[in-house]
């Protein structure tokens, strides 16, 4: 009777037991949403089970490129899992990734097949098996980036079959070690965190007027002297003096022979072809403090500090010595650097110096020239033809073009696609590299909240705009652009911890500019996958920025209301953005940002991005400041340039202030001319003060008013000046924001009258730009 009652009891222990253990072993069911590598796959297809890690997973290997692939993801396992996962060059049935060569498949194509039992690797060489394992790494749990052992994880991908190329084959990053030196153990870091992007390409800007960064044997003041500057590091770069050479200099630095050989041998490990830049004929300051006879003048000269302009001190085209000297330094570059190219520069040489030196006035004689613009053509075209004799091809900025093309040059377009376009036109290849998408020394998000950068304003969606091919492009001219790159210049980039938060995350939006399918592309998708770059990004300790979860706003003004309507936003599509008004605190429990946020009155306003009820990012602060102006009618006597519209005729009275972006949308601007504009305040108003908000940034012809002007009226028809304010020029070398505020007296007025202007100075040729965000008036 006993057995009788304890065999229901038993079956049914047993029957949980089973169920317990399957539900156990029940793998998860992996989408195409779980996928998160970046740049965006080819073709994927996704089957049901998965492939387990352990620490009896082997990788299975026939050649020293396939073991140097599989040893970056068993170097992770060490960290990440303590574990030693054996490379062998036997494949097992099971439990192993095996690497096997299909010569069929182009240089950068990969195939990548996951079942339970085992993942295949199938590639033609060293960058398709590298490629592979890249995205075998972006499939398995972030926490494989850690350096610490990780507990209590299951190192799991999905079956999977992918097969992936990419759309370009130059994939590429600027790094500029001239303006600030970063070392070799930098350098390798950059090496690794692009290499999982699957670029290809890392441009070293090694030479520039502050500093030259490359030991030259045979040339040894061009380190000695010209590798260092005067420390004026606690100065704004557009503020540092001018160097005398007998001032001590000791800031800088310079790469060896050695370490630069030592870089490129860990670039090839990891698929990337380091190329040089030697600047020529400008940008050569610091070869010129070294060995003055360089130059038209051959006069002593300091290391510039800071920023330089024009740049006049440039190599002289006449003298043979010029050339010798290059074909020496190039030989040396070229005995360190086995990259195809050599990058030349060739950008913003000013010759004024060209213009009245008798050496190069001679050279354009006897050499049958127009002028000083085709001087600098031969001077390229003799410096690409000693290139191609030693089997290398020359590659330099846009301003090559200048003068006639060398005939086997390569463009890198930068100011725009401009330069690109007629290069491709001519038959030339281009690199497409335009300020406006690829210049990651700009910033990415409002100036205020950054740290200091190029002035210009590259947000991270709009380097996911770019594209390298332009659409009126025939195919012909579209096959000569070989892809893209991204440039950080260092003018103001000091530090490696500032250098990585300007190349992250928006190196990762431009990897897959270039690496994927135009049709592939989509920001949403885009979007959905960064959070896992960004977990990845903390556990190597990459310092990327987080501006692109920075809330910002806009205001739509209603005029029949008198109410301003607040838009909140940031970069992605979909977003939780929570807000509160004047005293609320800002948590988990504020309000959700669904629509736009209508105001009568002055408000403070405190809004920013939560994940998980968690606040990310920088909290937005603003006070929406009502006056009497606001939603006025507004009347232009000198109507607004139609490059800086704000948001137009209702922008100067709708309580959004600009930033010191200049082109943030929030501006309007007048070139060579006052502005003059009437507000309409509907009925007599007592008038106390009236305040014009404005900005200086000289750098870009941007000028403070000196001269302000309130008139008032009673009918529209009979104006009175009733207050006027004048302030003298004075130089001003970083951007500013600035409101004027001009006391009335209680005047009592329906119509205000502002003339504003901004005077001729002795450094400009004109009037500038005259900026202003908003009119108030209380």
């Amino acid at each position: 009777m006993k057995n009788k009652l304890y065999r229901p009891f038993l079956a049914t222990a047993i029957y949980l037991l089973t169920l317990t253990a399957c539900q156990e072993k029940t793998p998860k069911i992996y989408t195409e949403v779980d996928i998160n590598i970046i740049p965006k796959i080819e073709k994927v297809e996704i089957n049901p089970g998965v492939f387990e890690f352990n620490k009896n997973t082997t990788f299975a290997v026939s050649n020293d490129e396939q073991k140097n692939a599989a040893t970056l993801l068993q170097d992770k396992f060490k960290l990440a899992a303590n574990w030693d996962l054996a490379i062998t060059d036997a494949s097992e049935k099971s439990n192993t990734v095996s690497f096997k060569e299909d010569i069929n498949l182009a240089e950068e194509t990969y195939k990548l097949t996951v079942t339970d039992a085992q993942i295949t690797i199938e590639a033609s060489g060293n960058s398709g098996y590298l490629y592979a394992v890249q995205s075998l790494r972006q499939l398995l749990p972030t926490a494989i980036e850690s350096k610490n052992v990780v507990s209590d994880i299951s190192w799991e991908i999905p079956n999977i079959e992918i097969e992936d190329s990419p759309r370009f084959q130059y994939r590429g990053l600027m790094l500029d070690l001239s303006r600030h030196f970063f070392d070799a153990a930098y350098i390798k870091e950059t090496i690794d965190a692009i290499s999982m992007l699957k670029m290809n390409v890392l441009h070293l800007h090694l030479v520039d007027d502050q500093g030259w960064r490359i030991e030259i044997k045979k040339y040894p003041k061009l380190t000695e002297v010209g590798a260092w500057r005067v420390d004026q590091e606690d100065i704004p770069w557009n503020s540092r003096t001018k160097n005398s050479p007998a001032d001590k200099a000791t800031y800088g630095g310079f790469l060896t022979q050695e370490e630069l050989k030592d870089i490129v041998a860990y670039a090839q490990l990891k698929g990337i072809d380091v190329i040089p830049e030697i600047e020529m004929p400008a940008h050569v300051s610091s070869a010129i403090a070294a060995y003055p006879e360089l130059s038209c003048l051959a006069e002593p000269i300091g290391v510039p500090s800071g920023a330089l302009w024009p740049i006049t001190d440039i190599y002289c085209a006449g003298k043979e010595h010029t050339f010798e000297f290059l074909e020496d330094v190039l030989t040396e570059v070229m005995d360190i650097f086995p990259s195809k190219y050599i990058h030349i520069g060739g950008d913003e040489a000013t010759k004024t110096n060209w213009k009245t030196c008798p050496h190069c006035q001679k050279r354009i004689k006897d050499e049958d020239l127009e002028g000083v613009e085709e001087l600098q053509s031969y001077f390229i075209k003799r410096i690409e033809k000693f290139i191609n004799s030693k089997g290398k091809k020359l590659v330099g900025w846009d301003e090559i073009l200048e003068g006639g093309l060398a005939p086997d040059a390569t463009v890198m377009s930068w100011r725009g696609f401009k330069g690109g376009l007629e290069a491709a036109a001519q038959g030339h290849d281009v690199i497409m590299t335009p300020v406006s998408h690829s210049y990651f020394d700009y910033f990415q998000g409002p100036p205020e909240q950054e740290p200091a950068g190029g002035g210009g304003f590259t947000p991270l969606n709009k380097v996911y705009q770019f594209d390298p091919v332009v659409e009126t492009m025939s195919d012909a001219e579209a096959k000569h652009v070989l892809g893209g790159q991204a440039n950080l210049w260092a003018e103001h980039v000091p530090t490696t911890s500032h250098s990585q938060y300007m190349i992250f995350p928006r190196l990762t939006a431009l990897a897959e500019t270039v690496w994927s399918a135009k049709d592939l592309r989509d920001w949403d998708d885009f979007s959905r996958r960064l959070p896992a770059a960004f977990e990845r990004y903390e556990y190597l300790g990459i310092n990327y920025s987080k501006s692109s979860f920075i809330v910002t706003s806009k205001m739509e003004t209603s005029v029949e209301n008198k109410t301003v309507s607040l838009v909140l936003q940031n970069e992605y599509t979909v977003s939780d953005i929570r807000y509160a008004l004047n005293d609320e605190p800002l948590n988990s429990g504020s309000k959700h940002y669904t629509e736009p946020i209508i105001l009568s009155k002055t408000t403070a306003v405190k809004a920013g991005l939560f994940k998980d009820d968690v606040l990310v990012g920088n909290v937005f602060k603003d006070t929406v400041k009502f006056h009497n102006a606001v939603a006025h009618k507004t009347t232009y006597q000198t109507e607004y340039h139609k490059r800086y519209q704000g948001v137009g005729a209702y922008n100067l009275v709708n309580t959004l202030r600009g930033t010191k972006n200049f082109r943030d949308g929030r501006w309007q601007g007048w070139l060579n001319s006052a502005a003059e504009i009437t507000i309409d305040l509907e009925k007599e108003t007592p008038i106390n003060k009236v305040t014009i908000g404005s900005m200086e940034n000289q750098k870009n012809g941007i000028y403070y008013p000196t001269l302000i002007q309130v008139f008032t009226s009673k009918d529209g028809e009979t104006f009175k000046e009733t207050v006027a304010f004048k302030r003298p020029y004075a130089d001003s070398s970083e951007p500013e924001l600035k409101d004027f505020i001009l006391e009335c007296k209680a005047e009592s007025a329906r119509f205000v009258k502002v003339k504003v202007s901004t005077s001729k100075n002795e450094k400009n040729t004109n009037e500038g730009w005259l900026f202003i965000d908003e009119i108030l008036i209380d």
